[in-house]
């Protein structure tokens, strides 16, 4: 991936969620770049222990840690860990997500919690995680992943757009609290990005052709477009930019 690269990135460290594969790797691979060391959670091992292999036998720094991001006591021990191996945490990017369709009529509570848990929930408790770290360095940046699916009003996914259009006031609150310790929260809303999961289980050709009418730029966007922008949200160069939301769609909404 070409692009600028950041002094001020080097040497910190990064946690992301959901780094194993889709957008997650790609911003696993844009920190890796920037010479940031880079931990990462993910439920996929072999998907994860193969970014690992790849980034650090061209000289990254980079750890995996197996984890389901729906129990909050592992995502806690996950992130200690990471401190444990590399460090403060200086930037944090909540990634993970799960954009399974359903049907109102199939989805039962323990469904609904189960789409909270791993589409908002744990973006939370990430950021509790790594608060005392950052409050120690007098600053950092927290990046959460939200969507552009509840703007769209996207049907068949009810419980994830409730969770998706939480995530901005997730980030608006955190960043009053946080606001005081010099520490950044922002949310970045991709559009239809065009991940191998999005290849293999939704594209075609008919939506391909809507999405195309659709957006200002005619062109699919693809999980780098959406790695460059947070990268750039960590750095000292988006120093002034917090309570924000800030939408990579390709002009579509």
């Amino acid at each position: 991936m070409a692009g600028a690269i950041y002094p001020d990135l080097e040497g910190k460290v990064v946690v992301v969620t959901g780094g194993g594969s889709g957008i997650g790797e790609a911003i696993v691979r844009a920190f890796a770049r920037q010479k940031a060391k880079v931990g990462f959670l993910d439920i996929n091992r072999p998907a994860s222990e193969a970014l690992v292999a790849d980034l650090s036998g061209h000289g990254a720094t980079v750890r995996f840690e197996h984890c389901d991001l729906t129990d909050v006591a592992a995502l806690r021990a996950a992130v200690a860990n990471i401190r444990s191996a590399l460090g403060p945490v200086a930037v944090l990017a909540n990634n993970a997500a799960h954009d399974e369709r359903h049907r109102t009529e199939d989805v039962t509570p323990e469904y609904w919690d189960g789409r909270i848990a791993v589409n908002l929930r744990h973006q939370f408790f990430a950021a509790q995680a790594v608060l005392d770290d950052m409050k120690a360095a007098g600053g950092g940046s927290i990046i959460n992943m939200g969507s552009v699916s509840w703007m769209v009003g996207q049907g068949g996914m009810a419980a994830y757009t409730a969770a998706k259009s939480a995530v901005l006031g997730l980030t608006r609150s955190l960043a009053r609290d946080f606001g005081p310790y010099g520490i950044r929260v922002n949310a970045v809303a991709p559009g239809w990005i065009m991940t191998q999961r999005q290849i293999d289980l939704w594209l075609t050709p008919e939506g391909e052709k809507e999405l195309m009418e659709r957006q200002c730029l005619k062109r699919k966007l693809v999980p780098d477009d959406i790695a460059r922008f947070v990268v750039f949200m960590a750095t000292d160069e988006a120093g002034a930019c917090t309570n924000q939301h800030y939408i990579v769609d390709g002009g579509w909404v």
